[in-house]
């Protein structure tokens, strides 16, 4: 009995203080996609090509922390003369702000997945709170990495003028953007 006691208090103690694991992004897996209004007729849809980042995970604890890099070059409506004007200046002007930047606290876990991201976007110059929904958040065993890869699928909405991009307003173009993030991020290899 005494060894049993000693073994599940070792265990338990190893369990309190693990250490939150780190995840890189999966370039090739990880989208920004985004709608917007175009005149009011109709919905513009586009995502981002070249997204980097990292996330930590506590499940224990129940915390983590998210930071994601947008190369805004990389924007594609799927039109390659949309593509150009959201580069330009007269709306992201990438040759001044390159990326984009989200980092958040992962919060209000259920059964060891976050389900929302509070957190600051850092785009065309200024920073603003924007909160992050998450939908879907799961975990498994990478079937060729052999390290654990996550994925989520996440929503948010804001209002683009907030950060300056203002390009349609006088001519009544809606402001609200619809973000959505599909990601996936692979568990750190072992040191």
């Amino acid at each position: 009995m005494r060894r049993l006691t000693a073994a599940l208090l070792c265990f338990s103690t190893v369990t309190l203080h693990a250490e939150p694991i780190r995840y890189e992004f999966d370039p090739a897996h990880t989208y920004p996609s985004f709608e917007a209004d175009h005149m009011g007729i109709s919905l513009w849809r586009g995502k981002f090509n070249h997204t980097t980042g990292s996330l930590t995970l506590d499940r224990a604890a129940g915390s983590g922390t998210v930071e994601a890099v947008v190369d805004l070059g990389s924007v594609d409506f799927g039109h390659d003369e949309m593509n150009a004007m959201a580069r330009g200046d007269a709306f992201f002007d990438v040759a001044r702000f390159p990326s984009a930047r989200y980092r958040g606290r992962l919060v209000d876990f259920v059964d060891g997945a976050p389900t929302r991201v509070v957190g600051v976007l850092d785009l065309h110059g200024v920073s603003a709170p924007v909160e992050l929904r998450i939908n879907r958040f799961k975990c498994v065993p990478h079937p060729l990495l052999k390290r654990e890869l996550c994925g989520a699928d996440a929503f948010a909405e804001f209002e683009r003028d907030v950060f300056g991009l203002t390009a349609g307003r006088d001519h009544g173009f809606d402001m609200t953007v619809t973000l959505r993030i599909q990601m996936e991020a692979v568990a750190e290899a072992a040191h």
